[in-house]
């Protein structure tokens, strides 16, 4: 087997993605009468890879509002659409930052916020 630059064997070709930040708190996730407490398990500047609560039936591209709580002092609340969903997980992409929460993200996710990685769609 031959492995490229991007330590890969260039039988699945690696694409970039915004860098993930892994941190874990507290999500509300909530969508017209229905709302499901969860976990964030990674961040990006473009989207948050969330735990898939108990019961959860949403399908891709559904608007979901976000609620994180960073600590004692940081609350981001935003919407966003469902990108992928596997059976642990639901992968959104952002669809609205508020213009208040766009900094607080931003600083929240510091150097992650500017750096690509390679990632493989498996």
């Amino acid at each position: 087997m031959t492995i490229n630059e991007n330590g890969n064997s260039g039988k699945e070709p690696d694409q970039l993605r915004p860098a993930r930040m892994q941190i874990e708190t507290t999500v509300l996730m909530s969508r017209h009468d229905e709302s499901h407490p969860t976990e964030l398990v990674d961040i990006s500047a473009t989207g948050a890879l969330l735990r898939r609560p108990l019961g959860w039936a949403g399908e891709l591209g559904q608007r979901w509002v976000l609620d994180m709580i960073f600590g004692h002092n940081l609350h981001i609340h935003l919407e966003a659409s469902v990108a992928r969903i596997s059976d642990h997980h639901i992968g959104f992409s952002y669809s609205h930052i508020p213009e208040d929460k766009q900094v607080p993200l931003w600083n929240l996710l510091g150097g992650y916020a500017d750096i690509l990685e390679y990632w493989k769609d498996s």
